[in-house]
């Protein structure tokens, strides 16, 4: 399928390195507001750099992938479909759930698959603990925890203003990795109780080029509160872009056998930690499986699995076969209906039920990966 891009900031060049990775799209043109940055990447990844009206109107692209900034979201992916175009996005869907209702109406009106990151779920580490949960190696799950917390983007990020509007915050941004990896594990969540808190009212910008700026903060900074599933289980949660360290670990859930600890969720692999009952910890390894394997040098030096794309990829692949993506618009609004009930819960001091029930991603095992991958 011949894919176009609009929005070339930092996370563009990801999405144009995954065509290599993966054997059923390509990427032919791309577009971006500034033109300056759209040249750019059109030269780096030898593509045709377009207005975001004249890449709308190529006939030969039939997917858009957005990239563009949250508060565009629902405004791109409405053209795209307006346009006879799939549109991939990256998270969030859209600022809230009503913008996200009216995605789902023209995307059924239209019959055009709409998809939405994050697709890390899909690695080994989320794979692989799914199959461990439903072989029951720990039991029914009952109870668990998720722990979101540092301090922010405006020490590291060229341009952190929009972290911390509405549609953004630790939750928006962040914790949509965390809330996607628990749907996929243990299914749709029920309700939510939540508090939230902003410890200042203002960021400064320490990275570069802008060292110095003041940043006013309009969405709450710290989220806390617990996620109720269908499946009855508790999961406590507290999100936070106010802490300077902490030691706690990103996911832990706790079944009727046994405990699991699941990497960060913000990345495809790393270690699965497994007890039955009051056993020892048993590291599992997940660094040999197809979307496990490391790929690429982080920040810090160390390799790491980065296999962005697998679900535009695979909602190709179900467009093409006709079935439901894993990436899907019912998990993507799910996603954002519980984001938004975090919020809506916190300032409201009640608790939220959700309407919305998503069905659980249906697993993604080594031989489908196999035909999707180069």
């Amino acid at each position: 399928m011949k894919v176009g891009i609009i929005g070339c900031g930092n996370i563009s060049e990801t999405y144009f390195n995954c065509q290599k990775i993966f054997n059923n799209f390509e990427i032919t043109a791309c577009a971006d507001l500034n033109k300056e940055f759209a040249s750019k990447s059109a030269e780096q990844f030898n593509v045709k750099a377009q207005s975001v009206d004249e890449i709308l109107s190529n006939k030969e692209i039939g997917l858009i992938i957005n990239l563009t900034i949250p508060s565009a979201h629902k405004e791109i992916i409405v053209k795209s479909l307006n346009a006879g175009k799939h549109c991939f996005s990256e998270k969030p869907l859209a600022m809230n759930m009503e913008e996200g209702l009216e995605i789902q109406k023209l995307s059924n009106e239209k019959t055009l698959y709409v998809g939405c990151a994050p697709d890390t779920f899909l690695g080994a580490a989320g794979q692989n603990a799914r199959k461990l949960i439903e072989e029951d190696k720990i039991g029914k799950v009952v109870l668990g925890t998720f722990n979101l917390m540092s301090h922010g983007m405006e020490h590291w990020h060229p341009n952190p203003d929009f972290f911390f509007k509405p549609g953004a915050g630790p939750v928006f941004d962040v914790g949509v990795y965390y809330l996607t990896q628990l749907i996929n594990l243990i299914g749709p969540v029920k309700s939510i109780s939540s508090i939230s808190g902003t410890a200042t009212p203002e960021r400064i910008i320490t990275s570069e080029p802008r060292n110095g700026e003041k940043i006013s903060v309009e969405t709450p900074t710290t989220l806390m509160g617990i996620l109720e599933f269908h499946n009855n289980a508790k999961i406590q949660f507290f999100c936070s872009w106010d802490v300077w360290k902490h030691k706690h670990s990103t996911i832990e859930l706790y079944g009727l056998e046994g405990s699991m600890i699941v990497p960060d969720p913000n990345f495809f692999s790393g270690n699965i930690l497994l007890s039955k009952k009051d056993e020892d910890w048993q590291i599992i390894n997940n660094d040999s499986m197809l979307l496990g394997i490391p790929n690429k040098t982080d920040n810090d030096g160390s390799k790491i699995a980065n296999y962005r794309g697998i679900g535009l990829s695979d909602m190709i692949d179900a467009i093409n076969n006709q079935r439901q993506a894993r990436c899907s618009l019912d998990l993507a609004l799910h996603v954002l209906e519980v984001m938004e009930g975090i919020i809506r819960s916190s300032e409201l001091n009640q608790v939220y039920h959700l309407k919305s029930k998503s069905i659980q991603p249906k697993f993604l095992d080594e031989t489908e990966i196999e035909k999707l991958k180069f």
